[in-house]
């Protein structure tokens, strides 16, 4: 009876521990073993947003109304308590064994309660190789930084592959209509289908395990996720039927749109709200979404995406009142997301929604904010009475450059406390199309929901690099960390409210090699705003610290990355000299500065070679962990390799413009695809300089023979690049090198330090 009486309480022991298990306990043993016995977890359910830091004893006491709240807390604890910034490049720490105290008790409320997450992009430009590891790092990551409503867009080809059996299509039509995995964003926007495909029956499996896996996690979090709805998507084959079919009244021209191109790629046709076969195709998508994935309180659609020609006699009201209908038969409770861009939200759309149906999300709020605030994008009368997100864009692209607007974002957010246009603010959102970079603009927008008052950005920024780089760095070397990110944050973190550009600098490296390269991207909007040689200074500042802080991650990845943004800046000063040497016929310059600039670009690839974060190597990596066979490994790659390169085939690349929209600097591809491109142009310059070729005439008067005849400008890139995205080469995803000595040696290399 003892025995049995023993066994009982220790039964009881466990339940009662188990019961008492939070799933903040599991994120804090995910970020280190041990962590959640540090912190004593109190949740204090109510409607005020709020989080509490306070202590009893020795553990840190984090309170709040719900599990989102409480891990901001926990990450505003690690950050300004700890020094221990949890971010994409470091998301463990070694905590230490007693916890530094809360002194006086520290709150912080919010009445912004909806904080988002994600573009649709960034599903494609960022982790469409994404396994379970990565993904739940990932939801860890929102939960520090208090999102509750991400994008949840990850499987929605699962949905739609069962619809389309459902209404008796083929396999081979699912595989015409369904993007591959790297292209699956454009396909869900609209803009394209079948390209990048077919996917394997492996590929559907994976990612209705994975999605379920997400939003399991989310939920657990006090996350809600945000599902894709249904606003009229269909296959261009079902366009092309309907257009063929004879004496069936529905089948009117207005009721659906003709078969379009969109880069050169077919988009999908579009089924009009209007036309009574909507509800079927809205009826069968979401009932396959509920199916798989369960009911969602938000549902994301963006009808007429980026689409200029709508049809005249078009009922635009009666089109959003058919996708909201369709959405409340799916949950009566959901509400609707939309984003604010380009020429959305359609004033007729404005007009037809009643107030509470619709949440729109300002995309791009750092830069052109739509709700009322001065820019290129701005609504007399900003979302007049609908709730509105205040959203930073940041990268297009998922392009590799240091990149900021401080004092904007900051001005922007601030002028919405006391701006009558702003009243139905209603929270924050992350809207970039590629994320694992920047992190220090994540953080300070982040914050902004938790910060009541107006502050300073330097102060900000001073103690960011404390939590950043730890509270006991060496006096003299947190002068020089200090100084540079002084220096950062005036000039390239600061791009003014004159310039329109979208995302980070470009790197010269990046660009198809010409006589007049800026941009790398097609529809670039860069301009130059920043003295370039402020990056070499700010490297020079680091690089002097750099010995006193090895081992500490977050300062080794913030080194790589300044360092390489001072090498792509001293290379377009070259490029420039080199294009300048050439039109003064300086043989002896030209050669010099043209093996100079190729030097930059190989100590380019050197450095970056020393973190995984910008190894071609892990993308790559990524894409073939997600095969189960050769083929479909081999596939991946390929998907892989073109996203970030040609992006499509030869038409869709140079007359759609879209190759190297999705430009990296990164290791591997420097060296093996972007060097091979230069080193053939300037050898193909020197040629004319030295009369082994024609020499390339100067000036205006000489433009059709400028532009036919000279073989530096008849070079057939795309051919060239082509045989990059087939290859299946091998490139390694750990760092190779350390990461201080490196930096250090390829600075002063490349700046005769």
């Amino acid at each position: 009876m003892k025995r049995f009486v023993t066994l009982y309480a220790l039964l009881l022991l466990i339940m009662t521990s188990l019961s008492a298990s939070t799933p903040i306990d599991g994120l804090l043993e995910r970020i280190d073993k041990g962590a959640s016995q540090k912190f004593i977890i109190e949740l204090k359910r109510g409607s005020q947003d709020f989080f509490e830091l306070d202590q009893k004893g020795k553990k840190v006491v984090v309170r709040g109304n719900n599990y989102v709240n409480i891990a901001s807390g926990i990450n505003w604890y690690l950050k300004y308590y700890a020094g221990i910034q949890l971010t994409w490049n470091q998301m463990h720490a070694i905590l230490p064994a007693t916890l530094p105290a809360v002194v006086k008790k520290e709150r912080h409320e919010t009445d912004l309660s909806l904080r988002y997450d994600f573009n649709y992009c960034t599903f494609s430009y960022s982790m469409p190789f994404w396994g379970w590891d990565r993904w739940q790092e990932e939801i860890d990551w929102m939960a520090l930084h208090g999102i509750n409503m991400p994008l949840a867009a990850v499987g929605y080809e699962c949905v739609w592959k069962n619809v389309m059996e459902k209404l008796g299509y083929s396999r081979k039509d699912i595989d015409d209509f369904i993007a591959g995995p790297a292209f699956l964003a454009w396909w869900e926007m609209n803009n394209l289908e079948g390209w990048g495909g077919p996917n394997p029956d492996s590929w559907y499996k994976q990612q209705e395990e994975l999605q379920k896996q997400i939003i399991k996690r989310m939920k657990e979090l006090d996350i809600h996720p945000v599902l894709p709805g249904y606003c009229g998507m269909v296959p261009s084959k079902y366009v092309q039927q309907s257009a063929a079919e004879v004496g069936n009244e529905d089948n009117g021209e207005s009721s659906i749109s003709t078969v379009q191109l969109w880069n050169g790629f077919t988009r999908p046709g579009i089924l009009m709200p209007t036309d009574p076969r909507f509800q079927q195709f809205a009826d069968l998508f979401y009932e396959e979404s509920v199916r798989l994935f369960g009911k969602a309180d938000y549902y994301s659609m963006d009808p007429f995406h980026e689409a200029k020609n709508l049809p005249a006699d078009l009922d635009i009201k009666q089109c959003f009142r058919a996708i909201f209908q369709a959405m409340r038969k799916a949950n009566p409770k959901a509400t609707w997301v939309c984003q604010g861009w380009s020429e959305n939200p359609r004033q007729e759309m404005l007009d037809e929604m009643k107030p509470g149906e619709v949440i729109f999300l300002d995309l791009f709020s750092e830069c052109r904010p739509m709700w009322g605030a001065p820019s290129i994008w701005q609504k007399e009368k900003g979302y007049e009475g609908h709730d509105w997100l205040f959203c930073m864009l940041e990268n297009f692209g998922a392009n590799i450059g240091l990149h900021g607007r401080m004092d904007q974002l900051i001005d922007n957010f601030y002028l919405t406390k006391t701006h009558p246009l702003a009243k139905d603010l209603k929270g924050i959102g992350l809207t970039m199309e590629g994320s694992e970079t920047n992190p220090v603009m994540y953080e300070l927008m982040c914050e902004l929901p938790w910060r009541a008052e107006k502050f300073t950005k330097k102060e900000w920024v001073t103690n960011y690099v404390k939590a950043r780089y730890g509270m006991n760095v060496d006096a003299s070397a947190e002068r020089d960390i200090q100084g540079a990110w002084e220096i950062l944050s005036e000039n390239i973190y600061n791009c003014p409210t004159t310039n329109n550009q979208q995302g980070p600098h470009e790197s010269i490296f990046c660009s198809r090699p010409s006589l007049d390269c800026f941009q790398a991207s097609s529809w670039s909007k860069m301009q130059n705003y920043y003295d370039p040689t402020t990056t070499a200074e700010a490297a020079k500042l680091l690089v002097r610290a750099a010995n006193l802080l090895k081992g500490n991650d977050n300062f080794e990845y913030d080194l790589v990355d300044v360092v390489r943004q001072a090498i792509a800046d001293k290379a377009r000063i070259v490029y420039n000299q080199t294009v300048a040497d050439f039109k003064s016929f300086d043989k002896k310059r030209f050669k010099s500065d043209s093996q100079e600039f190729l030097k930059l670009l190989l100590l380019q690839d050197k450095l970056l070679a020393t973190r995984s974060e910008f190894r071609v190597g892990r993308w790559i990596e990524q894409a073939r962990s997600k095969g189960l066979t050769p083929d479909e490994k081999n596939h991946y790659e390929w998907n892989a390799r073109v996203q970030i390169t040609t992006w499509g085939n030869r038409y869709c690349a140079d007359t759609g413009k879209l190759r190297d929209y999705a430009h990296k600097e990164w290791n591997g591809l420097l060296k093996d695809f972007y060097y091979p491109r230069w080193q053939k142009f300037w050898q193909i310059l020197q040629d004319e300089l030295d009369g082994k070729l024609p020499v390339l005439p100067v000036g205006n008067s000489s433009w059709l023979k400028y532009c036919q005849d000279n073989p530096a400008l008849t070079i057939d890139w795309y051919a060239m690049e082509e045989p990059w995205t087939l290859a299946h080469n091998t490139y390694e995803a750990k760092a190779e090198g350390n990461p201080i000595e490196v930096a250090i040696t390829v600075f002063n290399s490349a700046f005769n330090e």
